[in-house]
């Protein structure tokens, strides 16, 4: 299991999914340009020292992330058509999210197997993207029993 982050544009929440990944073993592929510089004081402190553990690849773009990662690509959207609780997760998913500011292009929702959404009270619009990634990697893990022991 790996969590993917597009393009992401929020420092703090690239700290908050780092340490997520950290905590629970997840490896994490950040796909760039980011809308921030890596070293970003926001970032640090989200990810405090969870950012030196955590399994961590950047990709310069996205054709070199898919050449590194051809995994099945688990989107979190807005726009999706499968709820989180009712998707079938396996080994060697990858659960991506979009940039907090956009969600993810149209290309990227063309590549993904599975376009997910999370169930939310009617005239919500989204959930921060951290928390979607946290929501969603627990019910993928606790379905693949790939929690750390």
């Amino acid at each position: 299991m790996r969590l993917a982050l597009f393009q992401p544009d929020q420092p703090g929440n690239v700290g908050t999914m780092l340490r997520l990944a950290a905590c629970l073993g997840v490896g994490v592929d950040i796909i760039e340009p980011c809308g921030f510089a890596f070293d970003d004081r926001q970032l640090r402190r989200a990810g405090l020292d969870y950012a030196d553990i955590v399994q961590l690849t950047r990709h310069r773009d996205w054709e070199a992330f898919r050449t590194a990662q051809p995994g099945r690509i688990m989107l979190l959207t807005t726009r999706g058509d499968v709820r989180h609780a009712d998707a079938d997760f396996a080994d060697g998913d990858i659960i991506m999210v979009g940039q907090e500011s956009a969600g993810a292009p149209d290309f990227v929702h063309a590549a993904a197997s599975v376009r997910l959404r999370i169930a939310q009270v009617p005239g919500t619009r989204s959930l921060n993207v951290a928390v979607a990634a946290g929501i969603v990697l627990a019910e993928a893990l606790r379905q693949t029993q790939g929690f750390p022991s």
